[in-house]
């Protein structure tokens, strides 16, 4: 993580309860910053900032970015969005609200402050893409009414949004489209693959995979994310993005599995599920852009940070034994 600030800014982290809203929240305080942390803890948890109360420069606020806030920041980090299909399609409107109404909000906040503003994109802009890997310029095979369509539409809806604002009210923006990510905090029942495969390892369950078993992601470990988030918000003002945010390493799904039952020593075997209507059958960033302008690219290895996502796991589940 790079060095602290000589000027300490006052910062808005929406989701600043979440998964990856956390570990940014923990590495701006590192760098010196006051941080608010917004959240209606729909999937955010209060254990993952609960270390943080005592920080002299956090606060928290219970809030629902649907509906506007008023407070005087320096910048924004809006991450407040389920981001897993499970999670997302529990309310697809409230999901769809969370993108598109929050984003205006959040912008009109920048604007009234003259703010600069993150948006925490996602590779699901691309959908089921045909072009492997996805630059930044493909636009996309997205079914605007299939059951992932609140949460890929409605970020669609927000990069369109965050432009609109900075091409008509020069709002100072940056998004990045964050590819899968994973480490400690995830939540165990989000249906992400990792925290799936491991919960299911840990427990000597069987590993449901969904399709045959071919089908690929690529995987950032945390911490590589937050540099790379952290990069593309210090960065020259005319690099608004959108800019990928990933690891370009691809793993089959069969391979992942495999992986998790001979780190964790598992007994599980694997059995196999029919794959979701409109789950994508590879996905992985192009981050060209990101090596080029924020000299940014992953640098923890699969087998290091599924080691520490383990572990977290292993203490979540001894916790609740």
């Amino acid at each position: 993580m790079e060095s602290k600030n000589l000027i300490a800014d006052k910062i808005l982290v929406t989701g600043g309860a979440g998964f990856i809203g956390s570990h940014l929240c923990e590495a701006l305080l590192e760098r010196g910053h006051d941080v608010i942390c917004a959240d209606n803890f729909f999937t955010g948890q209060k254990e993952n900032i609960a270390h943080l109360f005592e920080h002299s420069m956090f606060e928290l606020l219970r809030h629902d970015i649907t509906f506007p806030l008023y407070v005087e920041v320096d910048q924004i980090y809006n991450l407040a969005c389920p981001a897993s299909p499970v999670q997302y399609q529990k309310d697809p409107v409230q999901t769809t609200k969370t993108s598109v109404h929050g984003a205006i909000n959040m912008l009109g906040l920048a604007k009234r402050v003259d703010a600069k503003i993150f948006q925490a994109s996602t590779s699901e802009v691309y959908g089921d893409p045909e072009v492997h890997p996805q630059p930044e310029n493909y636009r996309g095979h997205v079914n605007p009414i299939g059951p992932r369509a609140c949460y890929n539409e409605g970020k669609r809806c927000a990069e369109t949004l965050f432009f609109d604002y900075h091409t008509q009210h020069q709002v100072k923006i940056k998004v990045g489209r964050i590819f899968n990510t994973y480490g400690p905090r995830m939540l165990p029942n989000d249906g992400r693959v990792i925290s799936n495969f491991i919960i299911q390892a840990l427990k000597n369950e069987s590993i449901t995979i969904f399709g045959d078993g071919t089908q690929t992601r690529s995987f950032c470990y945390v911490s590589d994310m937050i540099e790379g988030i952290l990069k593309l918000m210090d960065s020259h003002a005319s690099l608004t993005g959108p800019i990928n945010i990933g690891n370009p390493v691809e793993i089959s799904m069969i391979d992942l599995a495999k992986k998790i039952i001979d780190l964790t020593g598992s007994r599980s075997e694997i059995v196999y599920l029919s794959l979701p209507q409109d789950d994508p059958v590879r996905r992985c960033p192009d981050i060209s852009r990101a090596r080029e302008f924020l000299k940014w690219e992953p640098k923890t290895s699969l087998d290091v940070g599924l080691g520490s996502t383990i572990e977290y796991f292993e203490n979540l589940l001894r916790q609740k034994s």
